[in-house]
Formats: structure tokens, sequence, C-alpha cells
């Protein structure tokens, strides 16, 4: 007999988000791979799931693949499941899946709560091509790379944004892509306290300066379409924000030539120029 892998959404918030049939494949799975034991436990009570959990995190999911496999090649049905939303959106999970499908199981998903949607329909900015950007980088080059291929990304972005970095995260966003570029943040989705923010980067940056609590999601406006090649001040402008974080010339060079679509040569000797 074939075991099954299913993916099940969750509530981000409220619970009476939860779909019948979610709450039916958590109370017939065998297992129930879960980010947080605790915190899923609190839900399997809800629904009346007797299911024994097994942890799967980002620092043990590589360890747990051998013993997915194996209880599926038993025929068990197992849920997958993280502390809230849709399961390996920028959650655990990705590994396990992939793992399954190479070995021939069935995995099947069971829609439901996404951050990324909920904040998404309700910012008031284009849906028709979204890119989800998940969690920014920390800190570095890494960071200020992603910062200037954002600032040309066309298409509305999806960020998620932690607590404790808002502040920087909203700061550095607005100084890449352009404090007048139009934002929603979207705080305790479906929870009590739930709230929307609309306005531009730089107003989203004055109203979350102090401390915040909750989960965030930041939707984002994406860049007009360029028509014409990019002039040499907003090269120069590109890589002073890069090389003032730390690129080196050379590594912002590259960033910018690949972004702008122009040669390297060009945006070399413009850095050259001005240094």
């Amino acid at each position: 007999m074939a075991g099954k892998l299913v993916v099940v959404a969750t509530p981000i918030g409220n619970l009476g988000d939860l779909s019948a049939r979610a709450a039916a494949t958590l109370v017939t799975a065998d297992i129930v791979l879960a980010e947080d034991t605790r915190h899923t436990g609190r839900l399997l009570a809800h629904v009346g799931a007797g299911a024994p959990q097994m942890s799967l995190h980002e620092h043990n999911e590589r360890e747990r693949v051998a013993e997915v496999l194996a209880r599926l090649a038993d025929g068990e049905t197992i849920a997958l499941v993280s502390d809230a939303g849709t399961p390996l959106v920028s959650d655990p999970g990705h590994r396990v899946v992939v793992a399954a499908i190479e070995a021939g199981h069935h995995v099947e998903p069971v829609p439901g709560p996404s951050a990324v949607l909920a904040a998404l329909v309700v910012a008031g900015l284009p849906t028709d091509r979204v890119a989800f950007e998940g969690f920014l980088p920390r800190k570095g080059s890494a960071r200020a790379k992603r910062l200037e291929q954002l600032a040309r990304e066309e298409r509305t972005m999806v960020v998620f944004v932690a607590v404790h970095r808002v502040a920087a995260d909203l700061a550095d966003l607005a100084l890449h892509l352009g404090g007048d570029r139009r934002a929603s943040m979207s705080r305790e989705l479906t929870k009590l306290h739930e709230e929307t923010v609309r306005g531009t980067l730089g107003d989203l940056t004055v109203a979350f300066a102090a401390k915040s609590r909750g989960e965030l999601t930041l939707v984002i406006e994406g860049a007009p379409q360029m028509t014409i090649s990019p002039d040499d001040a907003d090269i120069v402008a590109a890589l002073a924000r890069l090389t003032s974080r730390g690129m080196s010339t050379r590594d912002a060079v590259d960033v910018v030539s690949d972004d702008r679509g122009v040669s390297r040569r060009r945006v070399y000797e413009l850095a050259v120029g001005n240094d």
C-alpha cells in the first residue's frame, strides 16, 4: 500500500479559517510533521486529532527525511504542517517534499490560509503579476544585492518582515526603491488586532519607526517599466548605494551591470570616474 504525504495549510491566526478538509486530514493522519509540536498540539486538540507528532524544523529536516520515507514506504499517511499558513512558504518542508516526490510517493496539497495572499488582496496594489521575496537577507553584500534587485522588480512584491528588523528593513527599502514607492503593511492578519497600513515606503518607515508587535507582511508596488536605458546618474547612484554598504567596487559593478542591462565596461568607467 502506497503512502501519502499531505501538505496541510493551517490558520495564520483565526482558528475559524481551518477548512473542514484540513481538519479531517489531521484527524485521519497516521502522524503529523510539525514545526513546533507544542503549537500544533493545540491545533490538534482543537479538532480532536489524536495522531502522534514528529518535529520537523530548519535544524532537523535533513535528518528526518529517511524516517519520513520509511513511513511512507510502510503505507502511512503523513500530514505536514507549519506553525501558521501554508508549509514551505518561508517555512520548513521542502527537503521532505522533494524526497517524497523523488521516491515516487503521492504528495497532495490541502490549500488554505496564506499570509502572502491575505496581505496581497487588501493592499490595493496590482495582483496580476506578483513576486514573493520572503525575508530579506540580514546584512552584508547579500542584503545590498537583493535590495538593488528589488529596486528594478516590475511586479508587485510581497516581503515577510521580522518584527525586530522592521525599522531597518523599511529604511533600506525606502533608500533603494524610493520613499515614494507605494506599499502596504499588514500586521496580525486574521487576529484580534489585525491592521493594514497603506501609503508609501516613506510613510511606513515613519509609522513603524517605534517598536512594533505581531506578524508583519509587506506588499510593495513594482518599479515602473523602463523604456530607455538608465542614465549615468542612475548608475552612479546605484553604485554608491552598494559600496556604501560594504560591497566591493568590482561586485557592485557586476550587480549594477546585470540589473540595468548595460555593459560592464560602461558601469566600470563610471565607478572609476567617481572614485
